[in-house]
This record gives structure tokens, sequence and C-alpha cells, in this order.
């Protein structure tokens, strides 16, 4: 398990990422971000938690649903742990998400979870990412 890194309050981090402090305390209690350093009120974030909501700011912005955006998260916690979308390699097409596998290149999320495809004409890269 990695150890989170300082102990930030929602608003700092709706500061960092472009959004309200009551954003980030929603994304935390629907489970598109965690609150590492504490989860009971007032909630506590980690830099990597900064990164986290700073990921999926940039993927609504995009336009990828969010029923698209919390199935990733949970998928990738499953394979990833902590911290998933800050270690995946996303991106976007056409406000279709994507994660590319070493081994079997590009896979778009669907309703059966990720599945191959034809590699995609210029999928948009989230390029954030830290040493997690």
């Amino acid at each position: 398990m990695a150890t989170p890194h300082g102990r930030l309050v929602a608003h700092d981090v709706g500061e960092l990422v472009g959004v309200s402090g009551t954003t980030i305390g929603q994304w935390a209690r629907r489970g598109y971000i965690r609150s590492s350093q504490r989860a009971t009120e007032p909630r506590l974030y980690s830099v990597e938690d900064v990164a986290e909501a700073a990921i999926i700011r940039a993927l609504l912005a995009r336009g990828v649903r969010r029923r698209d955006i919390r199935r990733a998260v949970a998928r990738l916690r499953e394979a990833e742990g902590e911290w998933p979308l800050s270690r995946a390699r996303l991106a976007t097409v056409d406000r279709r998400l994507l994660l590319h596998d070493p081994d079997a290149g590009w896979l778009e999320l669907g309703a059966r979870g990720w599945q191959a495809v034809a590699a995609p004409a210029h999928p948009d890269e989230v390029r954030l990412r830290l040493g997690v």
C-alpha cells in the first residue's frame, strides 16, 4: 500500500482542480475519488487524491458520462488498488473512455467491462501522472 502525502480539505482540493469544495465532497461520497487521509467529516485528502480529482474533472470536461467514470473507477480499483486513475493510461475518443493495456492495446469501457477495440483514430490521452 502506498503512503498518501499531504492533508488537504475539500475547498483546497477544489481550488487546485478547478471545481468547488462541495463538488469534491460529492465525488468522494459517490466513489469517484477517495478521501484517503480521513473518510469522516471533515474529509481530508492527499495529493494523490487531488490527482484523481483532476483526472475526473478532465474526463467530465471531455463529455465522458458519469456512470462510465464510476464504472471505470470501480473496475480499475479492483485491478490497480488505490488511485487507479493516476496509474492507468486513459484516453477519450468522442466521449468514449479508453484504457491502454500494454499487451492488448486500446480497450473501450462498455457495459461488459473493458473490451478490445480497433486502433482508435487520435485518442486524446489524459496526461496527468504521479509516481504513485
